[in-house]
């Protein structure tokens, strides 16, 4: 089959990430892919795997001519069997253009769990419920990333006989176990081997909460307890000055590294003893799962279907509860000290992943949606 994916952007971020991991394991179908923004981190990439990209160049935001009439063009020479789209914008552009030009497979991507006007920009929560509204007669089946992305989503008002849930899926060969990525990273990151690494890895937003986390690190350093933390994703690093307050402020200037974007996610992953998210909002978070492809243990505060993620391989705690997630990392590092125990562990996150969100089982699932139709 011909597959187009239509999505908002191609930077570094989860859903762009599951994008270029389905494509790139289903050997089946031929692919191509449209971005409403640019080329991004995941343009290139997908070049490099022989796959077709087109971008729109429209502005964060802005609806373009030039770029709607691109959009046009594409489906009106493609005509794929399948129109897959990504995010919200993406969704209502994608799918109501599919439409125009007669296309009728048509597959919306839910990638988001918390809509909350606080936290949430309030044109995608304009969006989201413009989707509603038009979720009976654009798209064939709504696809979610988790479960709880469901539920919102069909209190929202979205067409419950449509929404459906496949879950996100990892590439094992790539997130593994490796000593000597953990090794390396350490002495370039100047922590001792013995000394006990946090870190959270995810993009400065509202949404994140890093100030949860912050609140949670200093409990831990008033207490005594000696650690380091390492924060990775963009706008982590030393010109974000609501962050650098925020560390002046907890006194954590000392235990937390800032390394902003990075791509090399499973040596960082590898490098750690302990993943911690501190997310107030989140749908189906994947760096859990690639920490724990790596054998590394999690503690999450109780967002999307986070929960469901570790089992009970990990720490669930209440968001924007700091004292409670502080808590769960003090009894993570009182489990490590068994280490015979903490192997056991470790070896258990890794099956877990493997045995319920491998990649295989994500691409055979959206391979039979888009074949069936429904």
């Amino acid at each position: 089959m011909k597959i187009c994916h239509i999505i908002t952007g191609l930077d570094d971020g989860g859903a762009e990430a599951v994008l270029y991991r389905l494509i790139n394991a289903d050997k089946s179908n031929r692919h191509r892919v449209v971005s409403l923004m640019g080329a991004g981190k995941y343009g290139p990439l997908l070049d490099q795997i022989g796959v077709p990209v087109t971008c729109m160049n429209m502005p964060r935001g802005r609806v373009t001519f030039s770029g709607l009439y691109t959009l046009w063009s594409v489906l009106r020479q493609e005509k794929p069997d399948v129109v897959q789209t990504w995010m919200y914008h993406a969704d209502l552009l994608g799918g109501a253009l599919a439409r125009c030009v007669g296309l009728r497979r048509i597959f919306w991507g839910v990638r988001n769990s918390s809509l909350e006007l606080a936290k949430s920009n309030r044109k995608t929560l304009a969006i989201a419920k413009v989707n509603a509204l038009v979720s009976r007669w654009i798209p064939t089946a709504i696809i979610c990333c988790a479960e709880r992305a469901r539920q919102v989503h069909r209190s929202l008002g979205y067409d419950h006989r449509k929404l459906m849930v496949i879950h996100n899926g990892y590439d094992l060969n790539l997130f593994k176990p490796d000593s000597k990525a953990r090794m390396r990273l350490r002495a370039e990151w100047h922590v001792d081997p013995a000394m006990p690494l946090f870190g959270m890895v995810g993009r400065f937003d509202p949404q994140k909460d890093h100030e949860n986390l912050l609140c949670a690190l200093a409990s831990l350093k008033l207490d005594g307890t000696p650690f380091r933390c390492t924060l990775v994703g963009l706008g982590l690093d030393a010109s974000n000055m609501e962050l650098v307050t925020w560390l002046q402020k907890y006194c954590l200037n000392e235990e937390v590294i800032l390394l902003g974007q990075r791509s090399n996610m499973p040596d960082i992953m590898n490098a750690l003893d302990l993943h911690v998210l501190s997310s107030a909002g989140e749908a189906f978070p994947n760096v859990l799962a690639e920490a724990m492809a790596c054998g590394t243990p999690c503690v999450t505060t109780d967002v999307g279907d986070a929960a469901l993620i570790v089992g009970d391989t990990g720490w669930v705690v209440p968001h924007e509860n700091p004292q409670a997630l502080a808590d769960a990392i003090k009894d993570a590092l009182l489990k490590s000290m068994d280490i015979e125990a903490w192997q056991v562990r470790k070896a258990a996150v890794r099956d877990r992943i493997e045995h319920y969100f491998s990649i295989h089982e994500m691409t055979e699932a959206y391979k039979l949606v888009w074949e069936r139709g429904c």
